[in-house]
């Protein structure tokens, strides 16, 4: 992936096919990865909104990282989780960098939040899921 020439907003740190990664991403290296909405409620939020961001899985394939089994979601308040990839692969998980059309900051837990598709699967309204939903990421450990 190229250099960031903006911001860094994520960066992946790690090992991918026994091999040593460090990606910084902007918002343009983010945004070329494609755009993905998800329509969901939140155990955070009231109502239905509309999430946009770029897929999970579209983020590892971008790395070659077809053999990590998890990754840890780190936010910017030093929140930590580990995500099994098999999440990315069977749903619709996005880093989102907007809500209702408006781009999340540190505020409203932005710049990126891990947002799964909650009201298309049931099984993903359990707080197991919830403890997944990473507010204010900034950064993704592949072991």
């Amino acid at each position: 992936m190229p250099e960031p020439q903006g911001d860094v907003i994520l960066e992946i740190t790690g090992r991918v096919a026994q091999r040593s990664v460090h990606v910084k991403l902007d918002w343009e290296s983010l945004e070329a990865l494609g755009t993905h909405s998800v329509s969901t409620t939140t155990s955070w939020t009231d109502g239905m909104h509309v999430f946009e961001g770029v897929l999970a899985r579209d983020v590892m394939a971008a790395l070659g990282a077809e053999d990590v089994e998890t990754v840890r979601a780190v936010a910017l308040n030093e929140y930590e989780v580990s995500i099994p990839v098999t999440d990315f692969e069977r749903y619709d998980v996005i880093f989102a960098w907007a809500m209702d059309g408006k781009r999340l900051t540190a505020r409203d837990k932005g710049p990126l939040w891990i947002v799964y598709p909650r009201v298309e699967h049931s099984e993903l309204q359990d707080e197991k899921y919830d403890h997944r939903w990473v507010w204010q990421l900034y950064r993704l450990i592949l072991p």
